[in-house]
């Protein structure tokens, strides 16, 4: 792993630099963060650092039939580990997860953090926000789809007003790296608390 770190001044490269934790340093222009690095001291970065890439792991393990069968989630962080899945808890209401609701959670926080990076773009910054995404999952064509999305954010953000607010939102919506996966019809309502 490494980590990025904004030089003191714009055009600062010092390169390799300790490893801490495991965790190798690299100092990089100011110029290539969105932001513009921080104002006092380095910063973890890793936003607009050209050609970075970075792969998460989710997995699935599954055993016997589509109805009686069971199965399990696990993430590479452990935030999840083994836990249960199954027909009745996808398609049935049963408790336990099921893939509609990660895509939720994933789209949510996505959506929710890049709307933090463009309120702070425009000078903003949250109090609170609140996502949540209903996904929708329909029989079609005699097989399921994932047809809608829709995003709803409640948030507290001083210095904004409504348009404002909900023109940022629709960007952080078209802009979402999540949002970009899907074919589905992605909708958001965005107030104002």
């Amino acid at each position: 792993m490494v980590a990025y770190l904004v030089g003191p001044e714009a055009g600062f490269v010092t390169g390799a630099g300790p490893t801490i934790d495991g965790v190798q340093r690299v100092v990089v222009p100011r110029e290539w963060t969105r932001h513009g690095g921080c104002s006092v001291g380095n910063v973890f970065c890793t936003q607009g650092v050209p050609g970075m890439k970075i792969t998460r792991t989710g997995s699935a393990a599954w055993q016997g039939g589509l109805k009686d069968g069971r199965g399990s989630l696990s993430t590479e962080s452990g935030a999840l580990k083994t836990y249960p899945y199954g027909f009745a808890s996808r398609f049935e209401g049963v408790r336990g997860s099921n893939p509609e609701e990660l895509i939720g959670a994933a789209h949510s926080g996505c959506f929710t953090m890049a709307l933090s990076m463009i309120l702070g773009e425009a000078g903003l910054t949250a109090e609170q926000m609140d996502t949540a995404a209903q996904v929708t999952l329909e029989s079609v064509d005699g097989g399921f789809a994932i047809t809608k999305i829709h995003l709803t954010l409640k948030a507290k953000i001083p210095g904004t007003d409504q348009a404002t607010f909900s023109a940022l939102a629709a960007k952080a919506k078209a802009g979402c790296p999540v949002s970009k996966l899907f074919k589905a019809e992605i909708t958001l309502d965005a107030s104002l608390v």
